[in-house]
C-alpha cells in the first residue's frame, strides 16, 4: 500500500470540500479563492519536499504571500460586508511585493511571509474584538462564527511562528527540522477550511442577503424609538422566525447602519443583538409548547437551526429546560 505524504493528502480533501461547495452553491467567491489557495499550497509543498519537483519552489512563498489577505477578504465577506473590487485591490500588494522580493531579493521573503501571516491573524483578531457586531453571521449561531474566525487567525499567526522556527532551526544548523515544520504548516492550512467549513453554520445564506422593502428611516435616532421600531418589525412580520436572519438584514429592513441597531439595542437591553432576537425566538417556542407542541417541533418552529443553541437560549431566558416547561404547561403532556 502506498502512503501518501500529509500535504497531498491535506491537498485532495480541501480539493474535495472546495468541489463539494461549488456543486451546492453555497460558498462565496473569497472562501472559494481560500479553498483553491490552500488546496495548492499543499500540493505544491508535497509535489517539492516529496516528490522532488524543485522547479516549483519559487511559487510556494509567491502564494504564501496571496493567502493572507485572501483570508482576510474571505473573513470580512462572511462576517461584515461583500468586498468591492477597490477594496480588495490594496491586498494585491502583498503577493505584488513577495514577487518583487522573489525576483529582486529573494533573501527578504524570510520575513515578508511570516509578517503577513501576523499581520493579517492579528488583524482578524482586532476585527473580533467584543464592541464589534458582526452583521452577517446569523443570530442563531451565537460567539461560534467569532470563534471560529478567531482560530483561523489563530493559525496564521502559528504559521508565522512556524516560519520563524523553520528560519531559527537553519541558523542552528538543524535544516532536517524543514520539513517536519512545514508539514505542520500545511496542516494549519486544512484547519483554517475546516474552520470556515464551520463557518458557514453561522453565515446566512447568499439567498437571504438580497434587498428586501424598508420602512421609512426614523425622525431621529433615539435608541428607545428604534427599539420600538424593531419590536412594532418583530410583531406584524415576526422576522425571528426565519433561521438565517443576520443583524445586517434587521437594520436594512429599519435603514440604519448595523453597528447603531446592535449599539441601541445594547444601550436600551444590556443585550446582543443575538440574545435580544432569541427572547423573541423563546417566548414564541414558550407559547407553542403550551398548546401542546413537542420540543423538537418547537426547536425550528421558532426559528432556530440546533437544538444546543435552543435549549442553552430557553434555560438562559426561562430558567428552565423545554421538557420541564412542557410538562407544567397547562396543555403538555
Amino acid at each position: 500500500m502506498i502512503a501518501l505524504p500529509l500535504p497531498l493528502i491535506f491537498a485532495l480533501l480541501i480539493l474535495f470540500l472546495l468541489v463539494q461547495s461549488l456543486r451546492k452553491r453555497d460558498l462565496g467567491r473569497e472562501v472559494a479563492a481560500l479553498l483553491a489557495l490552500c488546496a495548492w499550497q499543499s500540493l505544491a509543498i508535497s509535489l517539492v519536499h516529496h516528490y522532488g519537483l524543485f522547479w516549483l519552489h519559487p511559487l510556494l512563498p509567491l502564494v504564501a504571500c496571496a493567502l493572507p489577505p485572501v483570508a482576510w477578504m474571505a473573513f470580512r465577506a462572511a462576517l461584515f460586508e461583500p468586498v468591492k473590487p477597490a477594496q480588495a485591490l490594496p491586498h494585491a500588494l502583498a503577493p505584488t511585493f513577495g514577487l518583487f522580493c522573489l525576483l529582486a531579493v529573494p533573501a527578504a521573503l524570510d520575513a515578508t511571509v511570516p509578517l503577513l501571516f501576523l499581520g493579517y491573524g492579528a488583524a482578524i483578531l482586532w476585527a473580533l474584538r467584543p464592541a464589534n457586531p458582526l452583521p452577517r453571521a446569523r443570530l442563531d449561531a451565537g460567539p461560534w462564527p467569532a470563534r471560529i474566525w478567531q482560530a483561523l487567525a489563530a493559525a496564521l499567526i502559528l504559521s508565522a511562528i512556524g516560519d520563524l522556527v523553520i528560519a531559527l532551526a537553519f541558523m542552528a544548523g538543524h535544516p532536517e527540522v524543514h520539513g517536519l515544520v512545514v508539514s505542520l504548516v500545511s496542516s494549519l492550512s486544512l484547519l483554517m477550511v475546516a474552520a470556515l467549513a464551520l463557518t458557514r453554520d453561522g453565515m446566512a445564506p447568499p439567498e437571504t442577503e438580497t434587498p428586501q422593502p424598508a420602512e421609512p428611516p426614523a425622525a431621529q435616532t433615539d435608541d428607545a424609538m428604534l427599539l420600538a421600531r424593531l419590536d412594532r418589525l418583530m410583531a406584524e412580520e415576526h422576522l425571528f422566525l426565519e433561521p438565517d436572519l443576520t443583524l445586517a438584514r434587521l437594520a436594512r429592513r429599519l435603514q440604519v447602519p448595523a453597528k447603531q441597531l446592535s449599539a441601541a439595542i445594547n444601550r436600551e437591553t444590556g443585550e446582543n443583538v443575538s440574545r435580544h432576537v432569541n427572547g423573541y425566538r423563546i417566548r414564541h417556542a414558550c407559547d407553542l409548547l403550551n398548546d401542546g407542541m413537542t420540543v423538537t417541533d418547537a426547536i425550528y418552529a421558532s426559528g432556530f437551526n440546533t437544538k444546543s443553541n435552543f435549549n442553552r437560549e430557553f434555560l438562559r431566558i426561562t430558567g428552565q429546560s423545554p421538557s420541564a416547561w412542557r410538562s407544567t404547561a397547562p396543555s403538555g403532556a
